[in-house]
């Protein structure tokens, strides 16, 4: 008798004995945490709607949990802003797959409403404007200081007609700090947007700013974009640290094209068109106030000075 062969085999009968042991704990110890699991009603409500035995669904029963958590959130929800999920606006969300379970986050009812709302901005760039500007609507335009009226109705006409021929003028709005004059015409630009227009508003200080920074890189992408597009609000034009450069290689060929294109220009600034020529002359000699002369022309072609003197909204 080979006692060698015979001890071997009872050896592989024990190991497979502790094996089966183990999993038989490991199989209990699982089935005893999701019964646990099960005394929250609103864990067992969202295992219900899984179409998996419960030998399955109890190897996911921590992540179940934390599914559950997130799924009892949003019942009670009553907006984002009352969101209480790690993730704002999307829910840990289980799916069954034969034996097997498998999570994703799924956008929220709230969340997607916001996302078909903000559809529009797929259609506009937006550089370096807070949020405020890039959600401006016309139905929340401060209407009831009378000074606005003249250039609500102005923006509304504009709204209404521009579709005839693409070569709406476009307003040069002017006045004090604080008045609302970038808003205003946000709001105008997002419904063109949402009307499926291509839109740009820029900071121009800024914007001056990174160009010059991106000769390496991508200057002429950002610079042929905003040449081309059809409707471009520069922002707080006048308020930039003006060179030669910004006026002359810059400024210059962007409102001499969209001038010649006929493209709808709009500019918001604290400066009158007068103060403004007097910014771009930098210096008392004559060449210097020829070439802001020449911009203003430019600007002067290209929109229609209006000025808004309000309260400062940013107080």
């Amino acid at each position: 008798m080979n006692f060698r062969k015979g001890g071997d085999k009872m050896k592989k009968i024990n190991e497979a004995l502790h094996d089966f042991s183990i999993k038989g704990n490991l199989k209990d110890s699982l089935r005893d945490e999701y019964i646990k699991a099960l005394k929250d009603e609103t864990f067992k409500e969202l295992v219900s709607t899984i179409s998996l035995k419960e030998d399955d669904l109890m190897k996911y029963t921590s992540k179940l949990q934390e599914a559950s958590v997130e799924y009892g959130n949003c019942k009670k929800c009553k907006g984002l802003v009352e969101c209480k999920n790690p993730v704002t606006g999307f829910a840990l969300t289980p799916y069954a797959s034969e034996h097997h379970i498998s999570f994703s986050y799924d956008i929220c009812r709230y969340q997607e409403a916001l996302r078909i709302q903000n559809k529009y901005q797929d259609n506009a760039f937006y550089f370096d404007v807070p949020k405020e500007i890039r959600d401006a609507r016309m139905s929340e335009i401060y209407t009831s200081d009378k000074k606005r009226v003249e250039i609500i109705t102005w923006l509304k006409e504009f709204a209404n007609t521009y579709k005839k021929d693409m070569k709406g003028k476009g307003l040069y709005l002017s006045g004090s700090f604080g008045s609302g004059k970038t808003y205003i015409i946000a709001a105008l630009f997002n419904e063109l947007a949402k009307k499926g227009e291509k839109v740009a508003i820029i900071y121009w200080p800024e914007f001056l700013r990174t160009l010059k920074a991106s000769f390496a890189t991508d200057f002429d992408d950002k610079y042929e974009y905003i040449k081309k597009i059809p409707f471009l609000l520069i922002d707080d034009i006048g308020a930039e640290n003006l060179t030669a450069w910004a006026r002359d290689e810059i400024l210059g060929p962007i409102l001499q094209f969209r001038m010649q294109e006929e493209l709808s220009t709009f500019f918001t600034s604290n400066l009158s068109t007068a103060e403004l020529e007097n910014h771009f002359s930098i210096t008392t000699n004559r060449v210097e106030k020829l070439k802001a002369k020449r911009i203003m022309e430019r600007i002067n072609q290209l929109s229609t000075e209006m000025t808004l003197i309000s309260k400062n909204n940013r107080k």
